[in-house]
């Protein structure tokens, strides 16, 4: 089969991409994204949109590299469409065979019995109904998803857009909030872990050895594949944050929606916040916490750095931590005073294991109240 694609083709490649659109079986975004769990997503936009977002899943096989898409976009701009398409073949017709392997490859990977495939670029033209026709000829069965990239994106907002039924694990730095979290979604409570899905702790420190975040883009993509997942008429449990987790930036609809949500803060006193930290950051490489001490430098305060440094250096973390809080803390109440939250429950939570600390959250979250509309009916789709 893949012998076809020694032939010259430009002419007859570019009858059939100019009629390609009638031809394969194009999906709407819902259905694109339901049969994701199952089925091999290829993304055929350029690298650089690749990194910058995508379906969580999907497997980037650009038709064009970076350069090669800004060549044909110049023709499309200056010289018209038939130009652009046939620039586009003669990039293209090298690639197909490797093009072709490379999907077989990835269809074979997922060891399923079927061989569909979805496909995509940005709106849902010419590169990914030349992608589905390729794939056809290498016998699989190619979908495309109407509207692209573009589509899924919308469908995105809309989701994170909604309404939730938010309830907010609030407290000081070092409360134990993340574990909280963890714990009630081990009780089969909803919960979001916008920390785990920015690949960021949160604070000044919060970066060093997690490796790179994601962008912005990728980051509401995972929120939006997270809500999705969960049940808009339930209560769904996030942790408090900034609209800045790192260099990540919380949406700000879904920002508001935490900012306005009631809250049960984790009242734990300074020795054992201390002791939280010591568990999560003293295996941390010395120069990170150094230079992440250094960035707070300003807001700290030159003498809180200077005697968090010395204690660092000298491998006295405890000392650090202690010092560092003291800017933390500050800033956490300079923010909850603003806070436009109706509903903080403040939960003593020295004397609880994590076990009763969960219990107790889940008895004060009955009391609160909720107004969240149907995620369908809010979203339209």
């Amino acid at each position: 089969m893949l012998a076809f694609f020694g032939l010259s083709f430009r002419r007859s490649f570019f009858q059939i991409a100019t009629t390609v659109n009638t031809q394969n079986a194009i999906i709407e975004v819902r259905e694109f994204w339901a049969e994701s769990r199952n089925v091999p997503v290829i993304d055929v936009r350029t690298p650089s949109e690749f990194e910058a977002g995508h379906i969580p899943g999907a497997i980037n096989v650009p038709l064009f590299s970076d350069a090669e898409r800004a060549t044909v976009g110049t023709l499309y701009a200056n010289q018209g469409h038939d130009a652009a398409v046939m620039e586009g073949l003669s990039i293209v017709g090298p690639k197909m065979a490797r093009l072709a392997q490379t999907v077989q490859s990835v269809v074979a990977q997922r060891q399923s019995n079927t061989t569909k495939v979805l496909v995509h670029c940005w709106r849902g033209g010419m590169r990914s109904q030349s992608m589905a026709w390729l794939m056809g000829v290498a016998g699989l069965q190619p979908a495309v998803l109407k509207g692209g990239y573009k589509s899924f994106r919308r469908l995105a907002h809309a989701i994170i857009h909604s309404q939730w039924n938010l309830v907010v694990v609030s407290g000081l730095t070092g409360a134990g909030k993340t574990r909280i979290l963890s714990a009630l979604n081990a009780a089969g409570e909803q919960t979001c872990d916008l920390e785990a899905l920015a690949n960021h702790r949160g604070s000044a420190y919060g970066g060093i050895a997690q490796g790179a975040q994601p962008s912005t883009e990728q980051f509401e993509n995972d929120l939006f594949q997270c809500l999705d997942g969960l049940d808009p008429a339930r209560r769904v449990w996030v942790e408090d944050e900034g609209n800045r987790i790192g260099r990540v930036i919380v949406p700000q609809p879904f920002y508001e929606q935490v900012r306005h949500a009631p809250a049960v803060f984790l009242d734990v006193d300074l020795e054992r916040r201390v002791d939280n930290l010591m568990g999560d950051y003293q295996e941390l490489p010395t120069d990170g916490l150094i230079e992440a001490t250094q960035k707070i430098r300003k807001r700290l305060g030159g003498q809180r750095t200077d005697e968090a440094l010395a204690a660092i250096e000298a491998g006295d973390l405890r000392t650090a931590v202690k010092t560092t809080l003291s800017y933390y803390d500050r800033t956490y109440l300079k923010a909850a005073n603003k806070m436009p939250r109706s509903v903080m429950k403040s939960l003593e939570a020295n004397e609880l294991t994590d076990e009763q600390i969960v219990d107790e959250c889940l008895a004060l979250a009955e009391n609160f109240e909720f107004h969240a509309e149907s995620v369908a009916e809010s979203s339209q789709w």
